[in-house]
């Protein structure tokens, strides 16, 4: 049987676009640590092989929403959408220096000269993906994993299921000083913190070399907001390496078709049913992403 290489990916639905102002206070600095930006779409085509095709999504819509928050920036991370390009991301933080730093997939060929561009934007991390994804996206290579290295970049590795348990040795091999995991480590919430895969996850903490994005619950679970189910894996993150946790919002929630929409006022929410202790969450919020992407510059209010 042949397949349809014309194929047109679906459009993933938009973002809620009433954002409600949260109920838990955001303290002062707080940063989105997982954001995804797309379009114009007349200057940048998703690729042949993306998941999904989604409407513009701009850094101005962003810092829109970064306001109503209560934020002070985000970590642009590159999704799927456009495959291994850099240009999309390039061109978005050209725009807003200081504003947003950067995480890349990156093509195989990818030369030290092409980092140091990157890197002179605010690019400091490479995504890797797991082989539980698919589509043009980069698996781990030791060749960029230590180039990137040379520039004090982190990896940051979005896994599948459980198969963070495959990944274990190779992820603890690499030479960077940090490596981050996507979403819970995309650990199946349904199977509760007593799973392999959570007992993986934190003997990979106990480390002092990886770091945990509190983002995406969805992607963790098939139900709908509140995520109920992924609650228990987050108090036990919480309370083994709070200093090691970063938050992010994984907007505009590309892949959600046939699912309920979150608002982001309620996603932000969720932090404080996450962590409850106020200092823990400025922690999440505001100190661990300055020690993991560095400085971040606000910019200056309209009066």
């Amino acid at each position: 049987m042949t397949t349809d290489s014309s194929r047109t990916p679906p459009r993933t639905q938009p973002p809620d676009p009433h954002p409600r102002t949260p109920a838990t206070a955001c303290s002062p600095g707080a940063i989105d640590c997982h954001i995804h930006l797309f379009g114009p779409a007349a200057r940048f085509a998703f690729h042949p092989d993306s998941k999904y095709t989604s409407d513009d999504a701009t850094p101005e819509m962003h810092i829109a929403l970064q306001d109503k928050l209560g934020l002070a920036g985000a970590v642009i991370v590159s999704g799927g959408g456009y495959g291994r390009s850099t240009k999309h991301l390039a061109e978005m933080l050209t725009l807003h220096p200081g504003r947003f730093k950067g995480v890349a997939l990156l093509p195989d060929e990818v030369t030290l000269d092409d980092l140091r561009e990157l890197n002179q934007l605010g690019v400091c991390g490479a995504r890797f993906v797991s082989n539980g994804h698919r589509g043009d996206l980069p698996r781990l290579s030791s060749r960029i994993a230590a180039m990137v290295a040379e520039l004090g970049w982190h990896i940051q590795y979005y896994p599948s299921g459980t198969d963070l348990l495959e990944a274990e040795q190779a992820l603890r091999d690499l030479p960077n000083d940090a490596v981050v995991l996507d979403h819970f480590a995309a650990i199946p919430a349904a199977g509760g913190p007593d799973q392999p895969a959570m007992q993986c996850l934190l003997r990979l903490l106990d480390t002092g070399k990886f770091w945990v994005k509190l983002s995406g619950p969805m992607r963790c679970t098939g139900g709908d907001y509140p995520y109920a189910e992924v609650t228990p894996l987050a108090r036990v993150l919480v309370r083994a390496a709070p200093e090691r946790l970063v938050w992010g919002t994984d907007w505009p929630h590309v892949n959600m078709n046939g699912r309920g929409m979150p608002n982001d006022g309620d996603l932000f929410d969720l932090l404080a049913e996450w962590v409850p202790d106020p200092d823990t969450r400025k922690r999440i919020l505001v100190d661990n992403p300055r020690q993991l992407y560095g400085d971040f510059q606000q910019r200056a209010r309209s009066s």
